[in-house]
């Protein structure tokens, strides 16, 4: 059964930086592409950056620059590091297999001013 379990959300100020962890179980993870989403309030979900299963990223515009996605095939894990966060970055942030249908519960990232 996919399971996919994000952690490392929190409250943080605006400039200030926050890790998201997403620990992948039940498929291959090593042969997968991943990525992380995010939906803030009254907003539809929204795609934020993805990673191949050889590690090449791709980013949304807003977020370029700022945040970078990898991945730890020994770990199951992908990550996101995220930097220079701004107010309009607070949502609830989501990883994702591509071409599966599964998602975990999310995170929250909330950035203050």
């Amino acid at each position: 059964q996919v399971q996919l379990v994000e952690s490392g959300g929190g409250l943080v100020q605006a400039g200030g930086s926050l890790r998201l962890s997403c620990a992948a179980y039940g498929f291959r993870f090593s042969i997968s592409a991943m990525g992380w989403y995010r939906q803030a309030p009254g907003k539809q979900r929204e795609f934020v950056a993805h990673i191949s299963s050889r590690s090449s990223p791709n980013y949304a515009d807003s977020i370029k620059g700022r945040f970078t996605i990898s991945r730890d095939n020994a770990k199951n894990t992908v990550y996101l590091q995220m930097n220079s966060l701004k107010p309009e970055d607070t949502a609830v942030y989501y990883c994702h297999r591509l071409g599966g249908t599964s998602w975990g519960q999310g995170t929250q990232v909330t950035v203050s001013s």
